[in-house]
């Protein structure tokens, strides 16, 4: 499968229409469904492929962010041998009270995998945890790029994002020029 038959697929998996009711409230006749692509074993393989790809040299562990970036993770730590972390929005507060579950991050150099990337603000929470842990941390790894705003405040943190598509380029394989996908309407 070659970048623009992914992108494609990405997108025909992904982008719903109907009546669907949004985060801000808002009423959209379109929705784009990220986890259609991500449950998808066909489509997720490509995506690890072509992932891969864009990890920096000298990665120890890929770090999937709760809840999009985890099967991210598992499928590029299948493709590259990278062993994977899994790391939660808040460490649990009982067993193990971890916030990165699986490979150990503590020294090691750590790359952040993501599904989508809108404003990067999860994820420089998780950053800086993760640093408090002991990791290094200075790339980012994402599916979809989906705002500008996200990269500028990954690269003010000393960040490098490192996407495998834009969303203006999931557009333009989709062929479909009446659709917002930029806005609001996008799973979470």
């Amino acid at each position: 499968m070659n970048r623009n038959e992914l992108a494609k697929g990405i997108y025909n998996s992904s982008h719903l229409s109907g009546t669907f009711t949004l985060r801000s409230g808002q009423v959209s006749e379109t929705y784009f469904d990220k986890y259609l692509f991500e449950a998808n074993p066909r489509l997720l393989g490509a995506i690890a492929c072509e992932l891969a790809l864009c990890i920096p040299i000298g990665i120890d562990v890929l770090a999937g962010l709760e809840m999009g970036g985890i099967p991210v993770a598992t499928a590029l730590s299948l493709e590259t041998n990278i062993p994977a972390a899994f790391v939660r929005k808040q460490a649990k507060s009982y067993g193990t009270c971890k916030l990165a579950e699986g490979a150990e991050v503590r020294g090691q150099n750590v790359c952040i995998v993501e599904d989508v990337v809108t404003t990067g603000g999860q994820i420089l929470l998780s950053v800086a945890e993760l640093r408090a842990a002991g990791a290094i941390v200075e790339d980012v790894v994402c599916v979809i790029e989906r705002h500008p705003d996200g990269r500028k405040k990954l690269e003010e943190a000393g960040l490098k994002l490192h996407a495998l598509f834009t969303i203006e380029e999931l557009e333009a394989a989709g062929n479909v020029e009446d659709v917002a996908l930029s806005g609001e309407g996008w799973s979470d």
